[in-house]
């Protein structure tokens, strides 16, 4: 691993993530200080922790000066959540934050309007809840994706395992965000916390991201020919499922993808993934590790514009980005297979399992959890969820499925999401 791109100048988030003791810095010290703001080097580092410093723009253009808050986000691989965590998040918005939850378009929660008083008492629940926000926002690999329809086939639970597999090996392994977040530490003390290794190369604390971490966000999504409800080719990494005769034979992988552009920045762009290479299911960790590696050795540290992988390929071309990625994996990669994607689906309206249960794709409009004057959409989801504990999928689209329904159920969920004026799925063009 290299210490630094060989650059002449970084940008400033990058020496805030290098000084910054494997992502602690100031903030410790600035949760007590009695303001409602962080600074900025700290604002850079909560991000990895979860969460965004916002300021009221009503109040900024009232000429009111400005009003701080946070934004929290919850990080939840393929977007499988318990009713009960459902639960515990709408709790919360309603205690904590603005009243509103929202489903994002990477399959998570976020909450908004937290204040910074409040901040450690949010992520601390959250985690209760057995979810987390570290890495869901920052210079990480962020949530990764994956169709979440619950179809108890070997393929769906063969996808939605490596979504999390992929997770867990790419979480940030910093002890900071334990240390900050889920110790108890009184309010008038100063948390000064240290993690658990301090060498240069920071390798022991953090052995693929380093103390510098990625130069930018970095994504994975998981998706089938016939089902690209994740839109694979929008990710930094994407493994596309090749099935035959009902198994997972291996994955296409695909790099290169991102939105992201800025209108004034002529050098900024969207691009789709292209096709990198064919691996088998357990050459899945090491080749992501290897095209992970690759962009936080190389990406661009002194222009957070042009900084996400999309740009490296685009730079180098495919043909000299494959062969650094063979490189560091240590062997050559088999060409893509000949696939097409084929089909999308938004999985709303009721579906069969297969299981002998059923499940139902809610339309959320823009993912905004709320009770309004006329729609009551908060009131129903928690009545569903109190009274028959569906399992609770998050989709692309930032809708949500109920899972695991009994039949008999069917209609007791529709009438409650009809007398909370909630429009059933089906009624909607």
């Amino acid at each position: 691993m290299t210490d630094m791109p060989d650059v002449e100048k970084v940008s400033a988030v990058e020496g805030f993530k290098s000084e910054s003791d494997y992502l602690l810095g100031d903030i410790g010290t600035e949760l007590v200080d009695g303001e409602d703001f962080f600074g900025k080097g700290s604002i850079q580092l909560l991000k990895h922790h979860g969460t965004y410093q916002q300021d009221d723009r009503d109040a900024r253009q009232a000429k009111l000066g400005k009003k701080f808050s946070f934004m929290v986000r919850s990080k939840i691989p393929s977007g499988i959540v318990t009713s009960d965590q459902l639960l515990a998040q709408l709790d919360l918005c309603d205690e904590i934050g603005n009243t509103t939850l929202r489903i994002t378009s990477r399959q998570g929660l976020q909450m908004h309007g937290v204040v910074k008083s409040d901040l450690m008492q949010t992520i601390t629940r959250i985690n209760e809840t057995q979810l987390t926000t570290l890495g869901a926002c920052g210079d990480v690999c962020r949530n990764v994706m994956c169709c979440p329809a619950p179809y108890k086939t070997p393929v769906r639970l063969q996808m939605q395992a490596l979504a999390f597999e992929i997770a867990s090996h790419f979480a940030p392994r910093t002890p900071v965000y334990h240390d900050l977040w889920l110790t108890d530490v009184s309010s008038g003390e100063k948390r000064q916390l240290a993690t658990s290794s301090t060498g240069a190369s920071g390798d022991s604390t953090e052995p693929i991201y380093g103390k510098h971490y990625l130069p930018r966000k970095f994504k994975i999504g998981i998706a089938l020919p016939e089902d690209n409800c994740i839109d694979l080719f929008t990710h930094d990494l994407g493994f596309l499922a090749i099935v035959e005769g009902e198994k997972i034979v291996g994955y296409n992988v695909y790099a290169g993808g991102g939105q992201g552009v800025t209108p004034a920045a002529k050098k900024t762009f969207p691009a789709l993934s292209q096709p990198l290479a064919f691996v088998e299911p357990d050459q899945v960790i090491p080749v992501a590790t290897a095209v992970v590696e690759v962009q936080r050795d190389h990406g661009n540290r002194a222009d957070r514009k042009v900084a996400r992988l999309k740009y490296l390929i685009h730079n180098w071309g495919m043909d000299k980005f494959r062969d650094q990625v063979q490189t560091y994996y240590g062997d050559s990669l088999d060409e893509p297979r000949d696939v097409t994607v084929s089909e999308h689906d938004d999985h709303l309206g009721w579906h069969e399992q297969g299981d002998g249960k059923l499940f139902y794709g809610l339309n959320v409009e823009n993912g905004r959890i709320k009770d309004t004057g006329s729609i009551q959409l908060k009131t129903a989801l928690r009545e569903i969820c109190r009274t028959y504990q569906p399992g609770i999928r998050l989709t692309a689209h930032q809708s949500l499925l109920f899972a695991d329904v009994d039949p008999e159920h069917r209609k007791p969920i529709e009438d409650i999401l009809r007398k909370c004026n909630v429009p059933l799925s089906e009624d909607i063009s």
